[in-house]
């Protein structure tokens, strides 16, 4: 490639997946972002090497690179392993495709099988929530109308009853629906449209650790572990505050329940912030996202709910709606964004990836 020439392949970058270009001697031409990070090289260094300069790779591979050099035939490989120079091995999903430029002959697309598993689980709970919320959705509009009939006419009946012990029960009923009416709204809250603009994720961490010491004042205390160097993201503030507020809120009462409300200091919740590099969020990679993490010492999530916390109204607190996290993880969507959580007793960490331009 000339010297000052524009790169033909920066598109790449942009792909969740490695991807290395060979040329008919098998040499590297280009290693797109995700395949810097996977080998620990840099195109850098590395463009115009040999492959195995940089990694062994098994014979079926290099007989799979070979016919597809000749006859243009496609190769798609499972669990295969390549040794990287550092001795490092590295149990992948790959295929082999031919290219026609005169910069690049084979184009090899890598997957580490965790790391595929793991976009597969991800995909499934985006479908898994979509449908959810489409089925929520369909029985909010079904359940509103006959429930504000019945709240009318509890208002109707209690202006013909001259008994006044008798309006108690009428108060109960109206109460109650209102309560379901306002558990309806919650319901269908996330499908208010985003008011994205520039936000701080510190001033709103800052929010959520207010709200939560006026609410939680003897039964908790909350930590900050800040990486200040971190820039603005783009997002909508209100979500983004419900978001961290829930999963924190979700964090004291589980600490409440566990101290039995005395009046110390029971239980501890950190807010950490960090850069993350080089990751993967909704199949598409970003060289630099924003993590968010939420960590409590509770008792941790009820291992029959782990699998299940963010699905609508499930719950481990008797007496909740089971919304929050639904609720948060909806909102995080909208960001481009994912979350996902590890929990044992003594240690909780929610963990919210964020895009940042």
């Amino acid at each position: 490639m000339p010297e000052g020439s524009q790169n033909p392949f920066v598109g790449l970058d942009l792909l969740s997946s490695a991807v290395v270009l060979l040329d008919k001697s098998l040499a590297i031409r280009y290693l797109n972002a995700a395949a810097e990070n996977l080998l620990a090289i840099s195109n850098k260094v590395f463009a115009g090497c040999p492959l195995d300069g940089v990694m062994e790779c098994p014979p079926t591979l290099l007989a799979a690179l070979d016919r597809v050099l000749k006859h243009g035939w496609g190769y798609t490989g499972q669990n295969v392993a390549l040794r990287l120079v550092g001795g490092n091995v590295l149990q992948l999903n790959c295929t082999v495709n031919p290219v026609d430029s005169p910069d690049a002959s084979l184009l090899v697309e890598l997957w580490p099988i965790d790391q595929q598993l793991r976009a597969s689980r991800e995909e499934r709970l985006v479908e898994q929530q979509q449908a959810n919320r489409e089925l929520i959705r369909n029985l909010v509009h079904e359940i509103k109308n006959p429930l504000g009939g019945i709240r009318g006419a509890a208002q109707l009946l209690e202006r013909e009853l001259n008994n006044p012990g008798l309006r108690e029960y009428t108060q109960v009923i109206i109460k109650e629906a209102d309560r379901l009416q306002d558990l309806m709204r919650r319901l269908l809250s996330p499908h208010r449209p985003m008011q994205p603009g520039p936000v701080n994720i510190h001033e709103i961490l800052e929010r959520v650790r207010s709200l939560l010491t006026a609410e939680f004042p003897t039964t908790l205390s909350v930590r900050r572990d800040y990486d200040t160097s971190l820039p603005e993201l783009v997002g909508d503030r209100e979500q983004l505050i419900q978001v961290f507020l829930n999963i924190a809120r979700n964090a004291a009462q589980a600490i409440g329940r566990q101290s039995g409300g005395t009046a110390v200091a029971q239980g501890e919740i950190t807010l950490r912030t960090r850069a993350a590099r080089q990751v993967t969020l909704f199949k598409r990679r970003h060289r630099l996202a924003l993590e968010v993490q939420v960590i409590d010492d509770g008792p941790g999530i009820p291992e029959d709910i782990r699998e299940r916390m963010f699905y609508p109204l499930v719950s481990g607190r008797e007496g909740g709606s089971g919304l929050g996290l639904t609720l948060a993880q909806s909102f995080v969507q909208q960001h481009q964004g994912t979350i996902d959580c590890q929990s044992q007793p003594g240690h909780t960490c929610f963990t919210v990836r964020l895009p940042l331009a």
